[in-house]
């Protein structure tokens, strides 16, 4: 019996490079997925989005479905208030290595940087996030409702952002580490 073969899908060169801590904001967005479910068996997914400079949470979109146009309209949300990054670090999932999200990222001048299939290691700001999050949010409520879901994800969020202090930021929260390392930057970013 003759059987075809299929052939092996060809990724985007991924390159080795060490983890820095950007320059200052904006240069590097790290993203991510996760999933949960509801109290109901409902599943459910989260898209994070991480300024690794700050290591400020930028987004946290939750749904049952994240295709890659809402990847990208999540993308465009932001970059409305805070400008487009450098680029942004990511894994190899479905929706990132997308047509749709290639195409967003050459029209912003946004470049795309994949970290090693099996290595999380590579993009360590938004895994670090990642284990927080699921730690304080998914895995300490039960949920009802994606609304729940949604509801305590932003108050955590403002939480995370603008009242906790990170050791890794000397302290700081992620608001008051911009304003103080990026001073020229703090009106793009909508702080006075």
């Amino acid at each position: 019996m003759n059987f075809r073969r299929k052939g092996k899908k060809r990724l985007p060169t991924r390159n080795k490079k060490t983890l820095a801590v950007p320059p200052r904001a904006n240069v590097c967005w790290s993203i991510d997925f996760m999933h949960d479910s509801l109290v109901g068996g409902q599943r459910f997914r989260t898209f994070n989005v991480l300024d690794d400079f700050s290591r400020e949470c930028l987004a946290i979109e939750i749904d049952t479905s994240l295709p890659a146009v809402r990847v990208t309209r999540v993308l465009d949300r932001i970059s409305a208030w805070r400008g487009f990054p450098e680029k942004k670090r990511m894994d190899n999932g479905p929706e990132l290595i997308s047509v749709t999200l290639a195409d967003w990222a050459e029209r912003n001048g946004v470049v795309l940087e994949f970290i090693q299939p099996g290595k999380p290691t590579q993009n360590s700001y938004v895994e670090r996030f990642n284990k927080t999050f699921r730690n304080e949010v998914l895995d300490f409520y039960l949920f009802s409702t994606l609304t729940e879901v949604k509801d305590i994800t932003e108050d955590w969020i403002r939480e995370y952002n603008e009242e906790r202090p990170h050791e890794s930021l000397g302290d700081m929260t992620p608001v008051e580490y911009v304003q103080t390392h990026s001073p020229q930057e703090n009106s793009t970013f909508g702080w006075h």
